[in-house]
């Protein structure tokens, strides 16, 4: 089968009216909520497995601790815990200058709204997931397309970055990226080294958001002192890192922003105006789950994702998608549709009048949606017998779509 196949438009009724087919990415996760196969977003939905179970009993406990520590406390616990998981240690030399915030979309909102101040000029990665870009379009601020594969090779993502991002301010980088499983990292740090010369070069502000940094480490790999190379290199910097992708904590999580120390006292004034704190309660619970993945290396987590992705790749991987394998493997999958009589849309379309929900890959092609018409998204983190359900119902959906030479 090649990818000029037919599709015979008798056999499926692609003709349904999908009244939100024009809602932001946001809007339709918030709408397939209410559909009894919710695989559009990222967040985790399963139930808990061992040490977590564990940690949801001592909830009391976790609550009466918050009440009795101090706020610094709980705050430094968790940026320990955390940072350490990751083993960035040249971050904690910079403890007190590790801001956290509710979640990363606040954290963006803090940048978007410095980057506003600055009138900066930003190239954003593509694809990647499009509420980054809706948050920096509300702010105004003008964007360029950074594509993906102008970093794949890093003999040549300087000269690249040269014709793509010289008349910028500012760069905003997501690794590993959202959707595709992408990492600066995969093979080292050459990469990243190379992005950071240029900023250096050229007096360019990189943006950093690690929020599915996790990932690397629940895949078997190790994260490099991604501090200890921004530190050293003098450039100015935001990182942001998240919580929120990795466990299944009812939504409860904490984020975090690090800003260059030249950039430390402009960031922490838009912070406080943001904020006070996060509730110590909250960091405390997330706390845990990062010390119980410290203690089990990653495994409740990264076994639910193992044995949901293979079910999914085996199941769709054949026909009318194929399976876009990652660099680093996430808690969501990419997949592309080989005919291209078929779009996106189309397909989710046919899929949420079965009530089943995926995510367009138009919305990740914040600048050319045309280009994301060829791919589809698919969360993982679901309990195995609810996702299992959905996928088949998928598996039927396709069965349905025939092919002819």
């Amino acid at each position: 089968m090649t990818e000029n196949e037919v599709f015979e438009n008798d056999i499926v009724d692609i003709s349904c009216d999908f009244k939100s087919s024009k809602l932001d990415i946001t809007q339709h996760e918030i709408e397939a909520l209410k559909t009894q196969y919710n695989l559009a977003d990222a967040h985790t939905h399963q139930k808990q497995r061992d040490e977590q179970i564990s940690i949801v009993n001592s909830l009391s406990e976790l609550w009466y601790s918050a009440e009795t520590d101090t706020q610094y406390k709980s705050e430094q616990e968790f940026i320990d815990a955390f940072y350490s998981l990751h083993g960035q240690q040249s971050a904690l030399k910079r403890r007190d200058n590790i801001y956290l915030v509710y979640a990363a979309s606040v954290g963006m909102h803090i940048t978007a709204t410095y980057l506003m101040k600055h009138n900066m000029r930003v190239g954003l990665i593509e694809p990647c997931f499009d509420n980054l870009h809706d948050l920096l379009k509300h702010m105004q601020i003008p964007m360029s397309a950074l594509p993906e594969s102008i970093f794949y090779n890093e003999h040549t993502i300087y000269d690249n970055l040269v014709k793509n991002a010289i008349v910028l301010d500012a760069i905003v980088l997501v690794d590993p990226n959202n959707p595709t499983g992408f990492s600066l990292f995969t093979n080292g740090s050459e990469s990243f080294l190379e992005v950071v010369r240029f900023c250096s070069d050229y007096n360019k502000v990189l943006i950093l958001d690690f929020s599915f940094a996790s990932f690397i480490i629940s895949s078997g790999g190790v994260r490099f002192d991604i501090y200890e190379i921004l530190e050293n290199s003098g450039i100015s910097y935001i990182s942001m890192e998240d919580t929120g992708k990795t466990w299944p904590m009812q939504d409860a999580k904490c984020s975090t922003i690090l800003p260059s120390k030249d950039l430390n006292d402009e960031i922490y004034k838009i912070v406080t105006s943001v904020l006070l704190n996060v509730s110590p309660f909250i960091l405390k619970l997330v706390t845990r789950y990062v010390q119980a993945s410290a203690q089990d290396g990653f495994k409740t987590v990264r076994e639910l994702l193992d044995k949901n992705r293979n079910i999914v790749i085996n199941k769709l991987d054949c026909g009318l998608l194929q399976y876009c394998k990652p660099q680093i493997n996430t808690s969501v999958v990419w997949f592309k549709i080989k005919d291209k009589r078929i779009t996106a849309d189309m397909l989710h379309d046919i899929l949420f009048q079965k009530n089943v929900y995926v995510l367009s890959g138009k919305f990740f092609y914040w600048s050319n949606p045309d280009l994301g018409q060829r791919y589809i998204r698919i969360a993982l983190a679901r309990d195995t017998d609810v996702f299992t359900k959905s996928i088949n119902v998928i598996k039927e959906v396709i069965n349905d779509i025939k092919y002819k030479s």
